[in-house]
């Protein structure tokens, strides 16, 4: 079994930062990619951003040059470090990591969400 906890999420005003962290536990022999995803109310879940394992990274449009993602693998954590944060950033965010679990098997993995509300 592999668990991850969300931590960091927040009421902010617009252009204000937010950094969330999430940090993956249990039977993991190893983690392929991480990554956060969001969903607004109303709308399905989207990628925000991902980072794989030797650190290659993938950016929603919307958010790029804003959120930077960044990994520890020897503390199996991911982080987002959200900037100028928007209104329409409002949304629960979610963590997620697939890899290689013992015994040996896959994974993929989502965490229980943290909400980000950003004011106008």
């Amino acid at each position: 079994q592999v668990q991850l906890v969300e931590s960091g999420g927040g009421l902010v005003q617009a252009g204000g930062s937010l950094r969330l962290s999430c940090a993956a536990s249990g039977t993991i022999l190893t983690i392929n990619a991480m990554g956060w995803y969001r969903q607004a109310p109303g709308k399905q879940r989207e990628l925000v951003a991902t980072i794989t394992s030797r650190g290659t990274t993938t950016y929603a449009d919307s958010v790029k040059g804003r959120f930077t993602i960044s990994r520890d693998n020897a503390k199996n954590t991911v982080y987002l470090q959200m900037n100028s944060l928007k209104p329409e950033d409002t949304a629960v965010y979610y963590c997620n990591a697939h890899g290689l679990s013992i015994p040996l098997g896959t994974f993929d993995a989502w965490g229980q969400g943290t909400l980000v509300n950003v004011s106008s």
